[in-house]
């Protein structure tokens, strides 16, 4: 599916780009050559203007021409060539959107043309380039790693498999940074008992995170904050969770960078749980 904005955009950028990139960025006598090319009715003469346009890097002059040759030429093999160079051409203004549709359409409508494999990977690195930074929503990263993972499964002797599974381990890394940094929000907010959830779905979808250490420290002093601000009833169970979350933390990570902080944060809580079992006592 094509998305709506992206028509937009690129319409806009088309009108734009094609007058001021192509016809003004070059000479009176080059305008006139493009307008005569524009007019041909020579279809093979087009089509091979285009592909000049495309070796040439003028990717705007050579999108209307491909247009015309993909539609006038269905059925043919001049036309499956234009397809591909059609996709090729939206690739090259930068739009990821259409680039990723047409490849896609391409690959899926002539699976047994030998760029089926290619243009299924560029589908894919269109995905890749559409992938925003962590902090935004992260729809187009797991859409990219499907994309890859399913051009792995489709094409296993490929030999773009190793860069595939590069960019599938780069994509994933966006998903941990995305899963820390939202944990993360919860704890610097307060909202303590979120981010003790948090962290720990974070831990159990990527086990082997860099930031694995620092999350399960981040676990201990979310239970012993959490504690602290408990009602007197509540105190004793969630001291005693930061015990054994402290218990955890030390078993996996017995020489960790936070391991000052996670003691100082034991010990306050075997002294509260002390206090709280006299007050019991006494009461």
């Amino acid at each position: 599916m094509i998305h709506t904005h992206s028509k937009s955009a690129f319409g806009a950028l088309y009108l734009a780009g094609f007058s001021l990139l192509i016809l003004s960025g070059i000479s009176n006598s080059g305008c006139s050559e493009y307008n005569k090319i524009m007019k041909s009715t020579d279809l093979d003469y087009k089509y091979e203007r285009a592909l000049g346009f495309l070796d040439s890097n003028k990717c705007y002059g050579a999108l209307p021409i491909l247009e015309e040759v993909v539609s006038l030429s269905r059925g043919t093999e001049q036309s499956i060539d234009a397809q591909y160079h059609f996709a090729q051409a939206h690739r090259c203004v930068g739009d990821n959107y259409l680039a990723r549709y047409y490849f896609k359409m391409f690959a899926k409508t002539f699976p047994n043309d030998p760029r089926a494999e290619q243009a299924q990977f560029e589908s894919a690195m269109c995905s890749y380039r559409l992938s925003p930074k962590p902090s935004l929503d992260q729809m187009e990263t797991e859409q990219a790693i499907e994309e890859f993972q399913l051009f792995m499964d489709r094409y296993p002797a490929s030999a773009f498999r190793d860069s595939c599974q590069d960019m599938v381990n780069s994509l994933r890394h966006k998903l941990e940074i995305k899963s820390f940094e939202s944990a993360q929000l919860y704890y610097h907010t307060g909202q303590f008992k979120s981010a003790t959830i948090a962290f720990e779905s974070a831990m159990k979808e990527y086990p082997d995170t860099p930031f694995r250490e620092e999350m399960q420290w981040l676990i201990v002093d979310s239970y012993f904050k959490y504690a602290k601000l408990s009602t007197e009833r509540r105190k004793l169970e969630r001291y005693n969770d930061t015990i054994e979350a402290f218990l955890t933390f030390v078993a996996r990570f017995p020489e960790s960078q936070y391991m000052n902080l996670a003691q100082a944060v034991h010990a306050e809580s075997i002294h509260a749980i002390d206090d709280l079992t006299a007050n019991q006592t006494i009461e």
